[in-house]
């Protein structure tokens, strides 16, 4: 086991470098003056300048790069002008919401999307299967927001059940009933079409087991349909499934940009659409490279789960 992890962590080394190279060229590659953008009306010449010679956006791409990396890894991301603060306190602040709102989602996702898709594989042709296998190309077909767009118009603005935006009542004591109270909306926005996706994939890998000699042999020993069903196809078939779990966390994690900025979370993701506006370009490269990193860590614990579930992974590994 601690060889097979220590090779998947020497694999995720290569991974963040590649992608902390792509996020700078991205950022770097826009349009634009940086500099003009952050001092907007007081962009004179000479601002200017020293504003490029700050950042080092007089440097070649490649000194930039290594000045920005090296900066990283002794754990300072630079400064953010539009907020005059450091990158990484700012960063750090928005990722906690950012993980509860998407943690949140990815729990509701795993949760239902399982259970969904063993539900209608077991009720194969079933009204069961047929109201869930709607249900699914109803989520994966809709807009997650747009989705959030008609939740607030129905729970918040027509019936008033729960808050169209922010993490908090602005008048309030911040306990934590008022933030699940604002929580609700955003997370089951975020969760919808992961959801759809992990139960239609459940359904397949529920079906292929089912069809497997052992899941009828242990039929026509007499066990029961109960545990045939959780004993011997699920436990089986959840194996194939945790990786895709693992997928829909990357889909969650980067969908909350948009949830973020449609229910006015303060996440990352709505820190990145300002930071993008401003041409904060720290910022920006500050927090997708976070994101970035959550997910490839989130791949390697599923990696884990999967190889502890079923150790044979491990020798083809």
């Amino acid at each position: 086991m601690w060889v097979y992890l220590l090779r998947r962590l020497a694999m995720v080394v290569p991974v963040v470098f590649g992608i902390s190279v792509l996020v700078f060229l991205m950022i770097s590659l826009i349009p634009g003056d940086p500099a003009s953008a952050i001092l907007g009306a007081y962009a004179t010449a000479e601002n200017v300048a020293q504003l490029r010679s700050q950042l080092g956006l007089d440097q070649p791409l490649v000194v930039q790069y290594g000045l920005w990396v090296q900066g990283v890894l002794q754990g300072d991301f630079g400064w953010s002008y539009s907020l005059s603060r450091p990158v990484f306190d700012e960063v750090l602040e928005r990722f906690f919401p950012t993980l509860l709102l998407a943690g949140t989602a990815l729990i509701l996702c795993a949760f239902f999307g399982v259970l969904a898709g063993v539900v209608a594989a077991v009720r194969q042709y079933g009204w069961q299967d047929q109201a869930i296998t709607l249900l699914v190309l109803v989520g994966i077909s809709t807009p997650s927001f747009f989705l959030g767009l008609l939740l607030i118009s129905w729970f918040s603005v027509g019936l008033g059940w729960f808050p169209s935006g922010g993490m908090y009542s602005l008048f309030g004591d911040e306990d934590w009933l008022d933030l699940l109270h604002h929580l609700a909306l955003p997370a089951i926005t975020l969760a919808v079409v992961a959801t759809a996706v992990l139960a239609r994939l459940t359904r397949a890998n529920m079906l292929e087991v089912l069809r497997q000699d052992y899941v009828r042999t242990a039929r026509a020993k007499g066990l029961g349909e109960r545990r045939v069903i959780l004993r011997h196809a699920f436990r089986n078939a959840v194996v194939n499934v945790v990786p895709i779990i693992g997928i829909q966390a990357g889909f969650v994690f980067g969908g909350a940009v948009y949830i973020e900025t449609v229910f006015q979370w303060p996440g990352i993701g709505r820190m990145l659409v300002d930071a993008i506006a401003t041409r904060d370009i720290l910022l920006v490269q500050g927090g997708v490279l976070l994101v970035a990193a959550t997910y490839v860590l989130i791949n390697l614990l599923t990696d884990l789960v999967q190889v502890a579930l079923d150790p044979r992974i491990r020798g083809a590994a």
